[in-house]
């Protein structure tokens, strides 16, 4: 494709979204929404992120006067929302999560969308950190006693993580690579999966979302050491990378973005809704089970910050060495 067939082209589709948002605006005809929001959760049904945000949609029901119907759709590493967003009119009825791998992918794999160009910022909401989590029964005791392990049996070692290319991953990747050390890495669709794959011991460690707590706080599972800046006042005796001399910190800001040309009345209603439902006791309650805060952006901050977390993403796939050839 020319450059000037490429110009042409984008000038085509920003013209179609703009008219698109027009009809979108001219139909909801100042009364948005007047039918359910269907907001796409790129996990599987049952990990923290799936029941948080199912609570926040049912708080945000009564501010919009209209139900907000979660739908999952988990696996690639919670990017699959994306094809959604890409497809769905800009008229306020479809949104989703907006997760991390989301502003990633773009840089390691070949994908036919851009998070920038395609999603409209609604609202950041919360965010995650990480950790690394072993069964209670195993003889892991420390981060140090997995690459001892890894050493001695080379490639025997399995870490389970909620998808290729998530944070997780790319954290793993850097810590093992960089001692030229093996393990197993087994992907799956979400922190529910995981969990219980955990759980029953059929992977020998996992990292995973704060979704982990009430599985750390009943026993069941035990947390090694967390990607957060500091040590969570929940778990005083957990290490942080940092704490063991790494400097790595892992955390995962999400909010909700629709499509591209999302007429500005229709976010502003969908934020407005939404930041009440946020700042409800019952939610923020929800949320701390699993170490979590509210961490509020408007649309304007958010779509700053996915704009800077991009390009920092690309900085990070180019100085791992995944950054795929093209970009």
């Amino acid at each position: 494709m020319t450059s000037w067939t490429r110009r042409a082209w984008m000038s085509a589709a920003g013209a179609l979204a703009g008219s698109a948002a027009a009809r979108a605006l001219a139909q909801a005809g100042g009364r948005f929404p007047q039918r359910p929001i269907t907001m796409w959760v790129p996990w599987t049904a049952g990990g923290a992120t799936d029941i948080t945000l199912r609570l926040l949609a049912d708080l945000a029901t009564k501010y919009l006067g209209q139900r907000v119907v979660v739908e999952n759709r988990g696996g690639a590493g919670g990017t699959l929302v994306m094809p959604i967003l890409q497809q769905a009119e800009p008229d306020g009825y479809t949104i989703a999560q907006i997760p991390q791998p989301v502003l990633r992918a773009p840089f390691t794999q070949k994908v036919l969308w851009d998070p920038i160009r395609d999603v409209t910022p609604i609202i950041q909401i919360s965010g995650v950190t990480f950790g690394v989590l072993v069964p209670a029964s195993s003889k892991f005791q420390s981060l140090d006693d997995l690459f001892a392990f890894a050493k001695a049996h080379p490639g025997e070692l399995s870490i389970a993580t909620n998808g290729v290319g998530t944070t997780p991953h790319l954290v793993l990747e850097e810590l093992f690579t960089a001692r030229g050390l093996r393990y197993i890495h087994v992907p799956y669709k979400g922190t529910t999966e995981l969990t219980i794959a955990l759980d029953g011991r059929q992977v020998m460690a996992g990292v995973n979302s704060s979704g982990f707590a009430p599985f750390v706080d009943s026993g069941s599972l035990r947390l090694l050491v967390t990607f957060a800046a500091k040590r969570s006042p929940r778990w005083p005796q957990v290490p942080t990378l940092r704490d063991l001399g790494y400097n790595i910190v892992a955390q995962s800001p999400f909010g909700l973005g629709g499509p591209r040309g999302l007429p500005a009345p229709i976010v502003a209603t969908l934020h407005d809704a939404f930041r009440q439902a946020m700042f409800e006791p019952q939610f923020i309650h929800e949320i701390a089970k699993y170490d979590q805060d509210v961490d509020y952006l408007g649309p304007a901050e958010y779509g700053k910050w996915m704009r800077e977390q991009y390009a920092k993403e690309r900085v990070a796939a180019e100085r791992m060495g995944l950054l795929r050839g093209g970009n």
